[in-house]
């Protein structure tokens, strides 16, 4: 059989991804508490009748993964990775069934978009290359994971533990569209998140100048860091250049250019927490910060960092009492990974697909630090994690067109490069 007969399969069978997407979406898998057995069970009974290996993994027995894997023709193998879990949901302030519900060509529930529509196609792809006989160019495997919504370890990270996961490249199927815009999400950010800690002299509010605010102290920090690099223009590395051009150019419609430049020119950062003070009527004798700060890929975030640790020093009173750090991650814009995910999704749409860099980092890091090239790719809607999530019946089948096609896309870019 040929890709034109992989894609008429998934035209001849729309109904039946479309029934397996509302079936994921029937299956409540917010996290917390993130139980994902039943969707694993119900995975596993759609791929029972179909000539492939499946194997649960599980640290945690709720949170079981489920790998899959279809042997092909080369020595290569291509990963397709997508998480069961979902954020939760307030029923009451929906519209719509949050546990699944079509309404003309939309498929609303928590999950829609994110990501369980993609999971329903990424399992739709490996149903046509099985059912038309098709042998894949390269193996095929398929990581459904738990755990990913909060960062937990239970998922990705138990399976890179264990050695379960072995392969020269990966797609995941997080959505990566904005407003009728597509894109491959081909890099991340790295991130600096800080602790601060700032301790001052109690006093009477109505006599505070026998006292020393630690809440002032605190936040004359915050904005002394603002200052020295909420506006420093970074060095950015010459091979990220292009992705970070796609980037501004990709978020200009929803930002305004000189917003999506900076976003990626400089560092931001966020005050997400600060605590300090008993009492309106009381001195702060302590304060409390926690600030996120983002940089691009390209960056040296410990070099950022040990400029950040000096900062700090110099302001009285306050202290880094706790900070974690990732570095940014790419893959080359011109790699074959991202060129064939992002020629097949052209050809399939008719329309621009931007090679782009995500505002933040995930599992992709995950992998690509692991040395597994990754990119993100789903067409999907800008609902992610929103009431009313959606996706749309055209999005379902272009994504699975897009998953069957790509091994042979893959396999030939990686032969001609």
């Amino acid at each position: 059989m040929s890709e034109p007969a992989l894609e008429e399969y998934v035209a001849d069978h729309r109904d039946e991804l479309i029934d397996l997407a509302l079936d994921l979406l029937a299956v409540d898998t917010a996290n917390p508490p993130g139980d994902t057995r039943a969707i694993v069970d119900l995975l596993e009974e759609s791929l029972s009748s179909l000539s492939v290996d499946t194997e649960r993994f599980a640290v945690d027995p709720a949170k079981p993964n489920l790998l899959v894997t279809l042997p092909g023709t080369r020595d290569r193998t291509l990963l397709y990775n997508g998480h069961l879990d979902t954020v939760p949901f307030d029923e009451g302030v929906w519209s719509f069934d949050p546990l699944g519900e079509r309404v003309d060509d939309r498929l609303y529930g928590r999950g829609a978009t994110d990501m369980k529509g993609a999971l329903a196609a990424m399992a739709f792809a490996l149903r046509a290359f099985v059912e038309t006989d098709t042998e894949p160019p390269v193996d095929l495997a398929f990581a459904f994971v738990s755990d990913e919504e909060i960062g937990g370890e239970a998922g990705l990270p138990a399976l890179l533990d264990g050695g379960r996961l072995e392969a020269d490249a990966c797609v995941i199927g997080e959505p990566t569209c904005e407003r009728d815009r597509h894109s491959v999400t081909v890099a991340d950010r790295g991130s600096i998140w800080l602790t601060l800690e700032a301790t001052g002299e109690a006093a009477h509010g109505s006599r505070p100048a026998l006292g020393m605010n630690a809440v002032d102290r605190l936040y004359d920090a915050i904005t002394t860091l603002r200052a020295r690099f909420g506006t420093r223009r970074l060095t950015i590395d010459p091979t990220i250049e292009p992705i970070l051009e796609e980037s501004v150019a990709f978020y200009t419609p929803t930002m305004g250019a000189e917003i999506a430049r900076d976003l990626f020119a400089t560092p931001t950062i966020n005050l997400g927490i600060l605590e300090g003070g008993e009492a309106i009527n009381s001195v702060p004798q302590s304060a409390r910060a926690e600030i996120d700060i983002r940089l691009s890929a390209g960056v040296p975030t410990t070099e950022i960092l040990s400029e950040i640790r000096e900062c700090v020093a110099d302001c009285e009173g306050v202290t880094i009492t706790d900070v974690s750090w990732s570095v940014g991650t790419a893959e080359p814009i011109e790699s074959p990974l991202v060129e064939a995910t992002a020629s097949i999704a052209e050809e399939t749409i008719g329309e621009r697909v931007y090679r782009r860099s995500a505002t933040g980092g995930g599992d992709a890091k995950t992998l690509r630090n692991a040395g597994i090239p990754t990119v993100e790719f789903a067409f999907g809607t800008d609902t992610v994690h929103a009431v009313d999530e959606y996706t749309t019946v055209d999005a379902l089948v272009s994504n699975a067109v897009v998953y069957t096609r790509l091994p042979e896309a893959w396999a030939t870019a990686v032969d001609d490069a």
